[in-house]
């Protein structure tokens, strides 16, 4: 099964979840929503169905509505954004050069790095016992945001632009700690 057919089955399955939710985020109705809205703003994207971000920003352990099958979707995505990028800029690199580049553009460093940097672990609800600054939090936090960008937009596209404006955001915030 090729990798365009695996994401499109997969924004097909989350797009028929059932959301028995409004599409419309409250203005400011509770700490949560206000840190979505936010969330929003910083990768500026607005979400025509909200309930996705809120899943998104939802781990396993705190819910059974959470964002781990839109985590896959966003590492795909993501990984699809780097690989795209590298053979870009080079029509002839070599299948491990392309494969590097999606691996450490959707690796955990570059990951916790830019869900950091919009405040992510601040974001997604946990239970009790889980740390939400931990790595696998937060990663599949970030990721999870990424695929539901793909799913809200219907398009694999909006997720990349996403993702590549948080890892430009983190690596103007490298360069600005130097």
């Amino acid at each position: 099964m090729g990798m365009a057919h695996l994401l499109s089955l997969l924004v097909v399955i989350l797009v028929a979840i059932p959301s028995s939710r409004s599409h419309a985020l409250p203005s400011s109705s509770s700490p949560f929503d206000a840190a979505l809205a936010t969330l929003q703003n910083q990768i500026a994207y607005r979400f025509h169905a909200p309930d996705l971000l809120r899943r998104a920003m939802t781990h396993a352990s705190y819910s059974r509505e959470n964002g781990r099958a839109l985590a896959v979707l966003g590492l795909a995505a993501s990984q699809s954004a780097a690989a795209l990028r590298a053979l870009a800029a080079d029509h002839d690199a070599s299948a491990s050069a392309v494969s590097r580049r999606a691996r450490d553009a959707s690796g955990e460093a570059a990951c916790v790095a830019a869900a950091a940097r919009v405040g992510i672990p601040s974001i997604v609800r946990v239970a009790a016992g889980t740390k939400p600054t931990a790595p696998p939090v937060v990663c599949g936090a970030l990721r999870a945001l990424i695929g539901a960008v793909a799913v809200d937009a219907n398009s694999t596209h909006a997720a990349e632009e996403v993702f590549w404006k948080l890892h430009v955001l983190t690596a103007a915030s490298a360069k600005a700690a130097m």
